[in-house]
C-alpha cells in the first residue's frame, strides 16, 4: 500500500472521528446537557456571612449533570443547615477573585465542567489555595476528557479523567476505603454503592504525592467501554483522594453522578468529614 494512498484512509479516518464527535456535541447541545463557555468577568455581590463561610461554584462551560448537581446543591445546603456552615451558592466564577476569595474558609466545586476561570481568576484562585486555601471537588469537576488550565488538571486534580462505565453506564460496584482517614472511618470496606457512574483515569495521583481515601474494586462491576478508551486502571482504581497543595489542601471526590448518592448517609458522612477537615485547618 502506497504512502499516499495511507495518508488519505488516514485522514478519512480522522475525519470520520471529527464527525462523530460534532455529532455527539450537537446531539448533548441540543438535549440541554451542554453548553459553549461563557466567561463571568462581573462578580457577584455576595453579602456577608458568617464564619466558617464556604463559597460552593457550581458553573457549568460543558456537559451539564443535570440530575447530580441540583441533588448536590441541596445537599449541601441541608449539611450546611445541620452542622452550622455559613454557604454562598453561585455559578458565576468571577466570585473567584483575590478579595471575595479571602471572604472564604473553604470552596466546594459542585459537579463544575469545562474552562471556567479567566486567567485573573486562575491566578487569584492558585494563590489562595496555595496560601492555605481548602477545596472541595465533586464528580465533574474532575471529569473533562481535557483541560486548557494544565495546572487544574496535574497539580490540583492531579490525574486526567479518561473514561466511565457505558455498557451499563450505571453498575452496582463495590468500594475501597484504602488509608486511615477522617473522611472514611465510618464506612464499610467494601462498601456497595448502586447504580452509579465510574470514573476512570490516566495514572494513580498517589504517584505524586495524594493519599488515597477510597478506590473501586474493579471485580466488582463491568469494565467494558463504549465510547472511552478504558474504564479500568493497571492496579490501584482510586476513586477519591487528597493532597496538599503549598500551604492548603485539595480534596477530590470522583463519586456523584446521580441523584441517588447524594441522599446516601455514607456519601453525606463523607462531605462532613472533608468540610470538617478543612475548617479545622483553616483555624490553625
Amino acid at each position: 500500500m502506497g504512502d499516499t494512498l495511507i495518508k488519505k484512509i488516514l485522514i478519512g479516518v480522522v475525519v470520520l472521528l471529527l464527525g462523530a464527535a460534532g455529532a455527539v456535541y450537537y446531539e448533548l447541545k441540543s438535549s440541554g446537557l451542554m453548553r459553549d463557555p461563557v466567561y463571568d468577568t462581573v462578580a457577584p455581590a455576595i453579602p456577608e456571612l458568617a464564619r466558617p463561610a464556604i463559597l460552593v461554584l457550581h458553573k457549568t462551560n460543558g456537559f451539564i449533570h443535570k440530575e447530580g448537581l441540583p441533588a448536590a446543591t441541596a445537599m449541601l445546603e441541608e449539611l450546611a443547615a445541620e452542622n452550622e456552615w455559613h454557604l454562598y451558592q453561585t455559578d458565576n466564577a468571577a466570585s473567584h477573585n483575590a478579595a471575595d476569595l479571602a471572604r472564604f474558609d473553604a470552596v466546594i466545586w459542585n459537579n463544575t465542567s469545562g474552562d471556567i476561570l479567566t486567567p485573573e481568576q486562575r491566578t487569584d484562585f492558585k494563590a489562595w489555595l496555595e496560601q492555605g486555601g481548602q477545596w472541595l471537588g465533586l464528580h465533574a469537576a474532575g471529569g473533562d476528557p481535557s483541560y486548557e488550565w494544565q495546572w487544574y488538571m496535574e497539580a490540583l486534580i492531579g490525574a486526567q479523567f479518561i473514561g466511565h462505565t457505558m455498557s451499563p453506564q450505571f453498575q452496582d460496584a463495590d468500594v475501597l476505603t484504602v488509608e486511615p482517614s477522617s473522611l472514611t472511618a465510618h464506612l464499610a470496606s467494601p462498601w456497595r454503592i448502586a447504580q452509579e457512574e465510574w470514573y476512570a483515569f490516566d495514572r494513580n495521583p498517589r504517584n505524586t504525592g495524594s493519599t488515597i481515601l477510597l478506590a473501586m474494586d474493579e471485580s466488582s462491576y463491568d469494565t467494558e467501554e463504549l465510547f472511552f478508551p478504558d474504564p479500568s486502571m493497571p492496579g490501584e482504581h482510586p476513586i477519591a483522594w487528597m493532597h496538599a497543595i503549598g500551604e492548603g489542601r485539595a480534596i477530590y471526590n470522583a463519586i456523584g453522578h446521580t441523584a441517588v448518592t447524594y441522599a446516601l448517609p455514607e456519601y453525606r458522612q463523607f462531605v462532613v468529614a472533608a468540610v470538617e477537615l478543612m475548617l479545622a485547618s483553616g483555624r490553625e
